[in-house]
């Protein structure tokens, strides 16, 4: 039976066929440890990262040298949000946070950091006060996602990286579900943007991006073979290698690199429009099903739409529709303090988030399967 993939938030599927391409190459292709020989393998591996790194860039509007390659979007977190020295005194996170950030954020509550959890509200002026109570001149940082992961509403980041360029405190953005499908680059004030390669940007699993704009130092978390200053047990200082410790992953890096260039020559407005698009026509088709609710709150969203149905758990429904031939996730989506925040714990919600290759046709199936479920139960 075909199974119609609606789980992009998590990661995405299908992969253009460039991005494809460019795995089952990338063994033969650059063979060579960029950045570790003077031999034509390592060059020629070295200037394939190195026109990625350019790319992402341009993409994020940062320098060469300050775009990092991470394993994944909660690596390049927990490298800014422990990376930062005042981050082991006091830090401001949003209720809406992913674990990939409330995690690291409670690890160092628990070694004594203060930690203040800034309610997002029912509009972007509420959360704005929110933050205003919490950010003071001697916060060590402020984290918020660019858009949740649960409900897909667009967070006001960048007012908060006034308020916090107002302060002198540094700001990282999880970008995690921003990233490729919507507007998100440091001209809009932040100093850090985290973000997966996996999802929006199209890459293969276990690649990452942490960018920054060089206005804050990282102390490092992980130290290592760097290629640069060998002679020295102190870590470089040079960037990107004084965070990018040990070989780098070659074959994610090309994978990466056909999914930026897939994206640009798309255009992320196009693929916006598209995912958008489905979400309206899935909310449209759904909406006056009996007892389902959506979870939207809020004038802006990246494409994700998360539902329940009345009296039946968000993991039994999603198991009920994976057998009707839809993936879609359900549950907690690593998310706890969302869901706290929009009162869905303990069952959480069912997840639907399509990508630029999925139609309107199958969403309009996906609707008529829930509205099956709704009617016969599970």
């Amino acid at each position: 039976m075909r199974t119609v993939y609606f789980d992009n938030a998590a990661t995405s599927y299908p992969k253009p066929s460039s991005v494809r391409a460019a795995i089952c190459s990338a063994s033969n292709d650059y063979g060579g440890n960029p950045g570790r020989g003077g031999h034509s393998y390592s060059l020629r591996s070295a200037e394939m990262v190195y026109e990625t790194r350019q790319l992402a860039a341009g993409m994020f509007k940062a320098k060469p040298e300050n775009v990092v390659f991470t394993l994944n979007c909660t690596h390049s977190l927990n490298m800014a949000i422990k990376g930062i020295p005042g981050s082991k005194r006091s830090l401001v996170i949003s209720s809406m946070e992913h674990n990939s950030v409330s995690r690291p954020a409670y690890a160092l509550f628990k070694r004594g950091a203060r930690v203040d959890v800034a309610r997002i509200g029912r509009t972007d002026e509420e959360t704005l006060e929110s933050f205003k109570r919490f950010i003071k001149p001697n916060t060590g940082c402020v984290v918020c996602t660019a858009a949740s992961n649960v409900t897909g509403r667009i967070m006001p980041v960048r007012e908060i990286a006034r308020l916090c360029k107002d302060m002198g405190v540094p700001f990282i953005v999880d970008g995690a579900q921003a990233a490729g499908i919507t507007e998100l680059d440091l001209g809009m004030g932040m100093n850090f943007i985290c973000v997966p390669g996996h999802k929006g940007l199209l890459g293969a699993s276990g690649t990452g991006l942490l960018i920054s704009d060089g206005s804050f130092a990282l102390d490092t978390i992980i130290e290592g073979g760097t290629g640069a200053t060998s002679a020295e047990l102190d870590q470089t200082g040079f960037m990107p290698e004084h965070l990018e410790s040990g070989t780098l992953n070659t074959v994610g890096i090309a994978s990466l690199l056909a999914g930026l260039k897939f994206i640009e020559s798309t255009g992320i407005g196009s693929v916006y429009n598209h995912e958008d698009a489905l979400c309206d026509i899935f909310i449209d088709a759904v909406k006056d099903i009996s007892g389902i609710s959506l979870y939207r709150r809020g004038d802006r969203f990246v494409p994700i739409v998360s539902f329940n149905l009345d009296g039946l758990p968000s993991e039994t429904v999603a198991a009920s529709l994976s057998d009707m031939g839809f993936a879609l996730r359900g549950g907690l989506h690593c998310a706890v303090l969302a869901h706290r925040t929009i009162g869905t714990l303990p069952n959480g919600t069912v997840r639907f988030s399509p990508s630029v290759f999925s139609s309107e046709r199958d969403t309009l199936l996906l609707a008529r399967a829930i509205k099956k479920l709704s009617k016969d139960g599970v």
